[in-house]
């Protein structure tokens, strides 16, 4: 059986747990090496990623970073660059928020939240997209929440999901004439991952997305031709529209 990404290279950050990883195995099981980044190395859930992603038969190289940090960003695709050569596809998937509500949020929380969910997002595509044009070919796909649309929970989330969303749209039309480049957004509801089940103890979650979802339909976003994915945001119903349900 072919693997729609066999030989692409996908550096996915905030891939030790939730979200991030299941896109990473996504990846990785549809054909693709990994470069696969986090703030935190200390716990030993990068690692575990990095193993589930090598039983797969994949490369693999783990970097630790913080993606708020220009210097960080630098040595993390420099690193890349250095491991594979190129960077196919980069998922912007890095991402912190809080149950505070507005009146008890710190201002040091706010700016937390705006940096490594959209200065991120900025820093990972600025240096990695001049990369992708030179070779005619890359995908940036960004990482955006239900949030983004829906007003309700924490509102400094909500807000940087609604920018990447702009960010994403806006990027796409600026690099439209740029030949091979694709730069697309995934938009998940809430998902049935360990952190979001853990803010949403005593919930009813009964119609959370499962994991499984993001983990199979980023990599088929990732082998579409640039001008299929180009300034799209993908929900779950548009992702069932365009590849079947999962």
């Amino acid at each position: 059986m072919a693997l729609p990404l066999n030989g692409k290279v996908v550096l996915v950050t905030g891939a030790r747990q939730g979200l991030g990883k299941s896109i990473s195995l996504g990846m990785a099981q549809a054909g693709a090496d990994l470069i696969i980044c986090d703030r935190v190395t200390d716990d030993g859930k990068l690692a575990e990623t990095a193993k589930e992603i090598e039983a797969l038969g994949r490369k693999t190289l783990s970097l630790g970073g913080d993606i708020t940090i220009e210097d960080d960003v630098n040595n993390i695709v420099n690193k890349s660059l250095e491991k594979f050569g190129k960077i196919d596809v980069l998922v912007n998937n890095a991402g912190v928020t809080s149950q505070d509500s507005f009146e008890k949020m710190t201002y040091k929380r706010w700016r937390l939240i705006l940096s490594v969910n959209l200065d991120g997002t900025y820093l990972c595509s600025k240096i990695v997209l001049p990369h992708m044009i030179e070779k005619k070919s890359g995908m940036i796909i960004n990482v955006s929440s239900i949030l983004a649309k829906e007003i309700r929970m924490n509102i400094a989330y909500g807000v940087t999901k609604a920018a990447v969303e702009r960010f994403t749209v806006g990027l796409a039309r600026e690099v439209r004439r740029e030949e091979g480049i694709a730069i697309t957004c995934i938009r998940p509801y809430f998902v049935k991952t360990e952190v979001v089940m853990g803010f949403m103890e005593g919930h009813d979650t009964s119609n959370f997305e499962e994991p499984i979802i993001w983990q199979k339909y980023p990599a088929m976003i990732a082998a579409l031709k640039p001008a299929d994915a180009a300034g799209k945001i993908w929900d779950k119903a548009a992702l069932e529209e365009k590849f079947g349900k999962i």
